[in-house]
């Protein structure tokens, strides 16, 4: 057992990290668990453009080591380990990590979502590279380029609509010959000539002319199993977002899909717990909408734990 934290974070993405600058200097010196992938899913973005502050762009991971440095700089303190599980049932509440139970009087839950991938050769390796599973995160980089949205929902028919802003020609692959998303968003697919829908195919391979990048893929047809390679400067796959919460199953109220239902702007339906970033944001899942979110718990936090007498 440890002494009693004020505060554990716990994720380490722009959530976690904003709310540990935020805990930091209202000197709450914040606890921040960051799992073995610190700086969540931008550590495998390579540019990103949209941050504020940026007029250049900055790399992923240099985004999120800036971040690091800043919540350093006002006393948080960071363990590069995952937390295994969490007892909210009583305070302090307790988070056990390997065979070391740390006590907390307040918990910060800003583990995010992980986006669905194929689970095909090469993927980690082309992830950044022509890759990716956010339009709105690299859609301005294929300008005038010709892309693939792998999916069947709503989210890859907003992101193949999106993207047409940039790509020159989308070409929608779906593995069934109907989609799930909803018939106005199937509807705008349909209408739009810079999108060709091949249905009833399925990315079996990336292709790469020069093993740096994506240069293409191989289809399969999911009837006949014949194959055949289309040729794109990159692939989008709008497959779903699994929320990171298995650790957290019968500790605090989750959605059907796994997401943390919010009571408030970051509460959750435990007194102490609060939660923000992209564990419980289905919408936006953005860096800046999580930092801003991060902020938000941080300063909830801080007023619930001087309603408690025992922040400092």
């Amino acid at each position: 057992m440890s002494d009693i934290a004020q505060v554990i974070i716990i994720g380490s993405g722009p959530a976690g990290l904003t709310a540990a600058i935020y805990a930091a200097r209202a000197n709450l010196a914040p606890i921040v668990f960051e799992g073995l992938q610190p700086g969540g899913q931008l550590t495998i973005t390579t540019e990103v453009e949209n941050f504020p502050g940026f007029p250049d762009g900055i790399q992923g991971p240099e985004l999120m080591d800036t971040l690091r440095k800043q919540a350093e700089r006002f006393g948080s303190r960071h363990h590069f380990e995952y937390v295994d599980k969490v007892d909210l049932s009583a305070r302090p509440f307790k988070v056990m990590v390997g065979d070391v139970t740390h006590l907390a009087h307040a918990v910060i839950l800003a583990t995010g979502a992980s986006a669905k991938w194929l689970g095909l050769p090469d993927e980690a390796h082309f992830q950044g590279r022509g890759l990716s599973t956010c339009a709105t995160c690299d859609g301005f980089f294929f300008r005038d380029k010709e892309i693939i949205v792998v999916g069947g929902g709503d989210s890859a028919m907003e992101e193949a609509n999106f993207l047409t802003r940039f790509a020159s020609k989308v070409k929608l692959v779906h593995r069934k010959d109907y989609f799930r998303a909803s018939k106005i968003m199937v509807d705008r697919v349909l209408g739009n000539p810079k999108i060709e829908v091949l249905y009833e195919k399925e990315i079996v391979r990336y292709l790469s002319a020069d093993g740096k990048k994506v240069s293409g893929a191989r289809l399969r047809d999911t009837r006949t199993g014949e194959e055949a390679d289309v040729n794109v400067d990159g692939i989008f796959l709008a497959i779903g977002h699994s929320p990171n919460t298995d650790f957290l199953e019968g500790q605090v109220a989750l959605d059907a899909g796994g997401y943390i239902v919010l009571n408030g702007p970051t509460g959750t339906n435990i007194e102490g717990v609060f939660a923000c970033g992209d564990v419980a944001d289905t919408r936006y899942r953005q860096a800046i909408t999580a930092a801003g979110n991060g902020c938000q718990a941080a300063m909830d936090c801080e007023k619930w734990l001087e309603t408690q007498h025992v922040a400092h």
